[in-house]
């Protein structure tokens, strides 16, 4: 409800609310379809149960529609619960095949079945066809609304087959061309059709040199795409070349904003994001299973700080440094570790090479290192009046963040080695990892050299 300036927001409210409470069907109409498609969802989800019932009966299946489009998908059951199941069908119906795929994905699959039994035969098939692809692919997001010309056609015969199927199609703006035997062949753009000579051949115009992606390709990897090649959209393909769809930007961005939200999850060591409607043990159950992890991680940590007792008792003031030398590990090891995922999820790190990443990794941290351990040495040396336990301090300072910044980059390319998801090296697992590294190099200096001490 943000694009809309927060008073004329409020007065429209008002006079849909009005308008549905006297019954005025033309008034709620006239105010309400006024809105754009963005701004009817919004007010659309501020409204009641029983508000929303004489919507479902003032509005076409079309105009719900274009409102339920226009609303994340995994918060639409409610809405579709709550229509009488006919009128749901033709929503689906209406709705573009691939964000109707989106949300009969979220179903209980008997609704999905009763949905599709009811609906149109034709519209029941083009839905069926894309929900068994695997979600997550390029076969999952994309839509089957495209049109699609043939290389023999002329422009003049190609123009009048786009005027027809254009009122249906996703976009009309770049048109795919495809053999006889359905393979693509080719793109061309709109401008290209309108300025060609009417008897001049599709095949003569169009572009050969087209790209495409594989229908069991990660949607991670076609967002990519999309943003290498500024494309508005993408064809979609089988292993034998055969047009089966096309991807379109305003889904890619729809799976930008899903990635990044379940990559940072990830990096929050959370099962998934907390939506702001859960409830406090549907948000415990999601951060559970990591805290959990951790908790004996972090006991693992406990234990090796009790292995140094005899250490602590002779030289109690390095209890004092334990927060700052794993804290400094912790935080250096989780900015490797955001430098590696995106390199990772953008593709840069596979552009640079690997081993140059951790060299650089490896001499970020010597310089940091460095000069971290050599301002703690002198802080100390001036604080307590001990040059020796200030250059302990700074050395193990030093060298833990040489061997954290070396961790926070290795670890996530080991686990995709390992064909585990990078992002799964969250944050807190990085710094309970780094905690432990700490301690073991920090208390293994202090007893090696406990005769300079005390």
């Amino acid at each position: 409800m943000e694009h809309l300036e927060e008073q004329e927001l409020l007065r429209i409210w008002e006079e849909i609310r009005e308008a549905l409470k006297n019954e005025q069907i033309d008034r709620f109409r006239a105010e309400f379809l006024e809105l754009h498609p963005y701004d009817q969802a919004s007010v659309f989800a501020e409204m009641g149960d029983e508000t929303r019932k004489n919507v479902y009966l003032y509005l076409s299946p079309e105009e719900i529609s274009e409102v339920m489009e226009h609303i994340d998908y995994e918060d639409t059951e409610p809405y579709f619960t709550e229509m009488d199941p006919r009128f749901a069908a033709q929503v689906f119906a209406e709705m573009s095949t691939d964000d109707a795929v989106d949300i009969l994905n979220e179903l209980d699959k008997n609704k999905v079945a009763s949905f599709l039994t009811i609906m149109d035969d034709k519209d029941a098939e083009e839905i069926k066809d894309l929900l068994h692809y695997e979600e997550k692919t390029a076969g999952s997001i994309m839509t089957t609304e495209f049109v699609a010309l043939k290389a023999a056609q002329t422009v003049r015969e190609a123009m009048l087959h786009l005027r027809r199927e254009a009122p249906d199609a996703e976009t009309i703006y770049y048109t795919y061309v495809i053999d006889e035997d359905k393979r693509l062949a080719g793109v061309i753009s709109l401008r290209d059709l309108i300025i060609a000579e009417d008897d001049w051949k599709i095949a003569e115009i169009m572009n050969e040199r087209i790209v495409s992606v594989s229908v069991g390709e990660d949607q991670e990897e076609v967002a990519r795409m999309f943003r290498d090649y500024d494309f508005l959209a993408l064809p979609v393909v089988d292993f034998q070349n055969h047009l089966l769809g096309i991807i379109t930007v305003d889904d890619v961005l729809d799976v930008m904003e899903e990635e990044a939200s379940e990559d940072y999850s990830k990096l929050a060591a959370i099962s998934d994001v907390d939506s702001p409607d859960d409830n406090a043990f549907a948000s415990a159950k999601k951060r559970l299973p990591w805290l959990i992890i951790l908790l004996f991680l972090g006991s693992m940590t406990a234990s090796l700080i009790g292995q140094f007792e005899a250490t602590l008792d002779k030289v109690a003031i390095l209890a004092v440094f334990i927060p700052l030398i794993a804290g400094m590990a912790g935080n250096t090891g989780t900015q490797a570790l955001a430098v590696a995922v995106r390199g990772m999820a953008t593709g840069e790190i596979d552009k640079q090479g690997k081993r140059k990443m951790i060299m650089r990794e490896a001499f970020t941290g010597l310089i940091t290192g460095t000069a971290c351990g050599t301002l703690i040495t002198l802080i100390v040396f001036f604080w307590k009046h001990d040059f020796f336990l200030g250059l302990l301090v700074g050395i193990s300072i030093m060298a833990t963040l040489i061997v954290a910044t070396l961790a926070g980059s290795l670890v996530p390319l080991v686990m995709d080695k390992l064909n585990i998801d990078p992002a799964v090296a969250s944050g807190p697992f990085i710094t309970t990892i780094n905690d432990i590294i700490s301690i073991l190099i920090y208390f293994g200096m202090a007893t090696a050299f406990m005769n300079l001490l005390i």
